[in-house]
């Protein structure tokens, strides 16, 4: 999946928009994604400038974009327009690594279970094999008006 499906799918726009592609995707189990990490992201200029580390908080957020991604990958022609996926909840988020300019991010995101309109996600962000972040996200879809 390219950025322009990405876009299709997701509501997400720069400078938030955490996924550029899609590499592999089981609908309704799992979903490899990437975010090539590159020095003009915003957030470098004040994280850290003497040393840029990209926040654990945007690689939570990398990983839950790819699991609304995975949600949606049953969607043939692009996303709903009233609907959303919603983060709903984090456990047992653990950072490894830093993630520095110039790195790739793997997202490997599975389905764990899904209950009631309830997704929960097993999610491991990795560089070059090495886990840099790892988490339970809890997502839900709703419909917006």
């Amino acid at each position: 999946m390219d950025i322009h499906q990405i876009l299709k799918k997701l509501p997400h726009r720069y400078p938030i928009l955490l996924v550029d592609r899609v590499l592999a995707v089981d609908p309704g189990k799992s979903i490899k994604a990437l975010k090539n990490v590159t020095i003009n992201e915003p957030y470098f200029i004040g994280h850290f400038p003497h040393r840029p580390v990209m926040p654990g908080v945007l690689m939570l957020e990398a990983m839950a974009q790819a699991a609304g991604l995975l949600a949606f990958a049953d969607e043939s022609d692009g996303r709903d327009t009233n609907s959303v996926i919603y983060f709903v909840g984090i456990d047992g988020a653990r950072f490894k690594r830093p993630v520095e300019p110039g790195d790739q991010l793997i997202l490997d995101v599975e389905v764990l279970r899904n209950k009631a309109g309830i997704y929960k996600f097993k999610g491991i962000a990795s560089v070059a094999g090495e886990v840099a972040c790892e988490a339970e996200l809890m997502c839900t879809m709703r419909t917006v008006g």
